[in-house]
């Protein structure tokens, strides 16, 4: 337990002094937050509902990054280096380590939801029931391991620059289309047709359903399952093939 615990402390602490999370899931998502709230004219009849669906948007939108950059990016910086390796001949054996490695990314999480509300509340005095804050802080930590899995995938990337730039291509991609920066009505036919099957869309629209009062669409939950049933699949297939070639 002791083992573990240590290690989970690691993590938390080299993910917060990594520069990239800090710009990516906690500045970016703010500064957008802010712009698109109090500088920029929306438009938007209903100005205080605005502000809380747009701050679940950002807060769906930090979160997805971290999981997806911060964790995959990681993961292919460790093997190219020669970290995991090393971490082979510790006394932590891998499983906990894996453990881990997840327990630390979704404490990461919960802070990255808490700053983020918490901004929303003192910018614009969004003003939620705590059960309700409660509920969409909850959400989003928990829907966070579908994406957490695509990181893992991410991670059996060979080269860090590879894994960048396709991780960037997905997470941005996966944000506009999934409706995360601007409405999917907004969109061409085909690309609201794609991005209803977006799992960033059923992470985000799930939690704008709680903040409006209602529950998650089952169907959002159950293609987020499937999401992460696909992600860990894939992600296990490519690490046995590629541990069987070394």
């Amino acid at each position: 337990m002791k083992l573990i615990w240590s290690q989970c402390r690691a993590e938390i602490v080299r993910l917060l002094r990594n520069p990239y999370y800090v710009f990516s899931s906690l500045l970016m998502p703010i500064m957008f937050y802010i712009i698109f709230t109090k500088l920029v004219n929306t438009g938007v009849p209903d100005q205080e509902a605005w502000q809380a669906h747009y701050l679940m948007s950002m807060t769906t939108f930090s979160v997805m990054g971290s999981a997806i950059l911060t964790l995959g990016i990681r993961n292919v910086q460790e093997r190219s280096q020669g970290w995991a390796t090393f971490m082979k001949v510790t006394p932590l054996p891998d499983h906990l380590y894996f453990f881990a490695k997840m327990v630390g990314q979704s404490v990461i999480h919960i802070l990255s939801v808490i700053v983020i509300f918490t901004v929303g509340a003192l910018v614009n005095n969004v003003s939620l029931p705590l059960m309700t804050w409660l509920t969409a802080g909850s959400w989003i930590v928990i829907a966070s391991f579908a994406f957490m899995a695509l990181g893992t995938l991410l991670g059996t990337m060979k080269k860090v620059d590879t894994a960048v730039g396709v991780g960037n291509v997905i997470f941005l991609g996966m944000a506009i289309t999934g409706g995360m920066w601007m409405p999917l009505e907004s969109f061409p036919s085909l690309m609201q047709s794609i991005g209803k099957w977006l799992p960033s869309h059923s992470f985000t629209d799930s939690a704008w359903a709680i903040v409006s009062g209602e529950r998650p669409e089952l169907r959002h939950i159950i293609l987020l399952l499937g999401y992460t049933v696909v992600f860990i699949l894939l992600s296990s297939y490519i690490r046995r093939k590629q541990e069987a070639g070394t």
